[in-house]
């Protein structure tokens, strides 16, 4: 396989905008992307990670389809992205499940919209079931589950579909941090292993970014731009060791770090630059 073929997503120069206030004409219009461009190799983890409010999840967004973009394009093998294509799965920070089904039938609603025969779909539901770690909960409400649990229906339904990429928007941001590294560690042994996905997962958290990915991007604030890649060659099954005593580990945390600082510190009011 060349080096084209290993591509499976080209972001090309996407700029997006949106004004302040809806169905007011004169409203200021702020630049939220300016530029991004990037690219996800075949079955490569790769975190994004920028200041709060810097255009992550319009990004994501974008690339999915359910944003158009102001300029530039998304390739997704081979075609531009115009709508939702068939083979992106989406896993979101707030679950989206369905409240009146089972884990079951969560599971089964994309393969139903896709038509799948119920039989052949429910068998494909159990298989993700099992991998997520479910097995049991097949017939359990959304409300009788732990929020923990929840998110890894939301990837099981994701996965379900077989998705060439899985795009990840801060699924973790709102579980806590004890039930976060288990969903981190299992996550890492889903796409690195049992169905080996590429990945593109949006976080806040540094350790989870180093954790979890072999490149990170950093956006600066708005208007995003991408300010580097960080290459992450930390030994691989980095759940059966811990990562933070690897010296590359805390100058990987630096360096992101510093980049973060210098980026809310120029831009939102403190009134210092850090250098």
């Amino acid at each position: 396989m060349d080096q084209s073929e290993s591509i499976v997503v080209r972001v090309n120069d996407v700029t997006k905008s949106f004004k302040n206030r809806k169905k007011d004409p004169s409203a200021q219009v702020l630049k939220v992307l300016d530029g991004v461009s990037f690219e996800l190799k075949r079955g490569s983890f790769t975190s994004i990670i920028g200041p709060s409010g810097c255009g992550k999840t319009t990004l994501l967004r974008i690339i999915d389809g359910l944003t158009r973009p102001d300029s530039g394009e998304v390739i997704f093998n081979g075609e531009t992205v115009v709508s939702p294509p068939e083979r992106m799965g989406f896993v979101f920070q707030q679950f989206g499940l369905l409240p009146w089904r089972t884990v079951i039938k969560n599971v089964e609603f994309g393969l139903e919209l896709k038509g799948v025969d119920p039989d052949e779909r429910k068998e494909v539901a159990q298989k993700y079931i099992e991998i997520v770690g479910l097995k049991g909960f097949e017939s359990h409400y959304v409300h009788e589950i732990s929020a923990g649990m929840q998110q890894r229906v939301g990837l099981a339904r994701a996965l379900a579909i077989d998705p060439d990429v899985l795009l990840m928007d801060e699924p973790f941001a709102s579980i806590d941090m004890q039930t976060r590294e288990i969903l981190q560690q299992q996550l890492l042994q889903i796409v690195k292993g049992a169905v080996q996905k590429t990945t593109l997962f949006v976080t806040h958290n540094v350790d989870e970014a180093i954790y979890l990915s072999d490149e990170i991007l950093l956006l600066s604030t708005h208007p995003a731009e991408v300010k580097d890649i960080i290459k992450v060659e930390l030994p691989k099954d980095r759940w059966s060791y811990d990562i933070r005593t690897v010296p590359e580990y805390g100058e990987l945390r630096s360096k992101i770090w510093k980049f973060l600082e210098k980026e809310i510190m120029a831009t939102s009011g403190f009134g210092y630059s850090a250098s």
